[in-house]
Formats: C-alpha cells, structure tokens, sequence
C-alpha cells in the first residue's frame, strides 16, 4: 500500500488502539480513489481546505470517528462515519449530493495486528482484501470522482472507393493506373457486379470468359461499327459494352441473347 507507510508514520503518536490504524488505512484508500479530506465533524469548520492528511482531532472519539472528504474534480463530498460495534467496524459513507448511502462491516482483527502497532511492516494485513471492500462496498456504489480523460482525436479514416458501391470513384491524374479490382477468382466475388450499380465490383451472376482470370487481349470499343471511338471515351476501368461482335477468338455467350428470367417457368 504505498503512501500509507508516511501517512502511518505522520498520525503515529494518535494511534493508540487497533481501530485508528484500520481508520488510518481506510482514510488512505479513499485518497488513493482521489477524494480529499476536508475535517472531521458534520459540519465544515473554518479555513478547510483538501488534504491527503488526516486532520487534526480525527482521532478524539474512538468509538465514532466522523470525517469529510471531496472529491478532486469537486464533484462529490463524502461525509464517513465509522462506528465500532464490539469488535467490529461499521462504516456509513453518504454522498452528499447524490443522497447514496453505502455500508461496509469490517472485523478489525482480520486487517490489523494490534500487539504491532509500532511496526507498519506488521501492523496491516489483508491488505488487498481490505482494498477490494473498500472499492466495491464504498466506491463503486457512490462512484469514483471523474477523471478528466485525454483523447486524442482520432483521425478519419479514408474509405477506399471499392467498399462503397454507390460512391463515385474518384478521377484519377494523367498517367497514372486505375486502382486495382478484386480478382474475379475470388470465392466470395459471385454476384458482386450485380449489387454494383457503378462497375467497382467484380463476380457477375453471368459467366464472362473475358474476365475468367486468363490474360485476353484489350477490348475494342469501336467494334462493330465504322470508324473509331475518340481516345478517352470509355474511362478506365468502366463497364462497357462493345457496340457489335469483339472478333475472331473471344467466344462465350452473348448476354444480349439470354432469354428474361422465368422464360422456362410454366407457371409465370
């Protein structure tokens, strides 16, 4: 428990009985949540101000001990009352703001070594379960004071033009390539053309021996009709239908040809 050995070493000469060092211990962990004591008392006293100490006369009453604490984003204050019934502890710990109330019992003998009151190496034990009470039976029900989180903004992430399909590519500068396509091998590319308005997908429902994978020639737009199409009229990567018959070695059905949807259903 750093911290606690100066703080046990500082309200030393007021531990005198097992209950100030449990209280001693108890004090710390609030600090260690960020609240600050203010006094003790119910009510505030003159010239308070937020100290990780414990303040004077807190040990005065060794049957209640009645401390205040703020949390540092000011947000909170904390009135504790610790009340010894027999040989145990009850701490009462109410937000004041909020109204909460939390209750925690602590038998002072399974966290202090009362014959060892001189010696902080000794004098505590069970320190981590000590903590875990502390945290959920008085911290997590009232909650922790805010802490003031840093963020960095983050940055906006550039969404490639090919992962929306009804997003416009982008122009691309003089001399430089289209982005590359998904390949049409791909196993999860069936059926992506048909879901692509603009031609940014690859894997039509349609079997295209133009685009099975195999390298092919570059297709012709102006075939089929006189003269030729001006350089530029079909902009890279485009969907494009040839005007007539590609030529000699391109074979493959012709989707112009296919018949509509149904055309064998007898029932449509």
């Amino acid at each position: 428990m750093a911290g606690l050995e100066p703080l046990y070493a500082w309200a030393r000469a007021a531990i005198s009985r097992p209950q100030d060092a449990l209280v001693c211990g108890i004090h710390w962990e609030l600090v260690r949540h960020g609240f600050r004591c203010l006094g003790t008392g119910d009510q505030p006293g003159p010239d308070e101000r937020q100290s990780e100490l414990l303040p004077s006369g807190w040990e005065a009453n060794k049957e209640v001990y009645t401390l205040r604490y703020k949390s540092t984003d000011n947000a909170r204050e904390l009135l504790l009352k610790a009340i010894m019934v027999e040989d145990s502890m009850i701490l009462n710990v109410m937000d004041r703001s909020s109204q909460k109330v939390a209750d925690v019992t602590l038998a002072v003998a399974d966290y202090i070594n009362p014959e060892h009151l001189d010696d902080f190496h000794k004098v505590y034990k069970n320190t981590e379960e000590l903590r875990t009470r502390i945290a959920s039976g008085i911290i997590a029900p009232l909650g922790a004071p805010a802490e003031k989180a840093r963020k960095e903004p983050e940055s906006k992430k550039d969404v490639h033009w090919d992962e929306n399909p009804l997003r416009l590519p982008p122009r691309q500068p003089m001399g430089t390539r289209a982005p590359s396509r998904p390949s049409p091998l791909g196993p999860f590319a069936v059926g992506g053309e048909d879901l692509d308005p603009f031609g940014g997908r690859s894997g039509g429902m349609i079997v295209d021996p133009l685009h099975s994978g195999f390298p092919q020639p570059s297709i012709d737009p102006s075939s089929g009709i006189p003269g030729r199409l001006p350089p530029g009229a079909v902009p890279p990567g485009a969907r494009f239908d040839p005007f007539g018959p590609l030529g000699a070695g391109r074979p493959g059905p012709d989707p112009d040809h296919l018949p509509p949807p149904g055309y064998d259903d007898m029932f449509m």
